[in-house]
């Protein structure tokens, strides 16, 4: 067995995990909520894997939409 004891950081991103398994929906708005003062790695960390995805399909489509009304 591993007795070592668990760092801050680590409670921290395990609280965090167990946060975004109760209350998805209030992570989304967490996240675009931090992006407004933090990173883009704290946005798509909070997200998850589907919201980065979508995020990423947006940001895609958007490009697209600009790049035909303003030839």
């Amino acid at each position: 067995m591993n007795n070592r004891q668990e760092t801050s950081e680590e409670k921290r991103e395990r609280l965090r995990q167990e946060e975004l398994k109760i209350n998805p929906t209030g992570n989304m708005n967490d996240a675009f909520n931090r992006a407004n003062s933090g990173s883009l790695v704290d946005l798509v960390g909070s997200l998850g894997w589907k919201g980065t995805g979508i995020l990423i399909l947006v940001i895609i489509i958007g490009v697209i939409i600009a790049s035909i009304f303003f030839k």
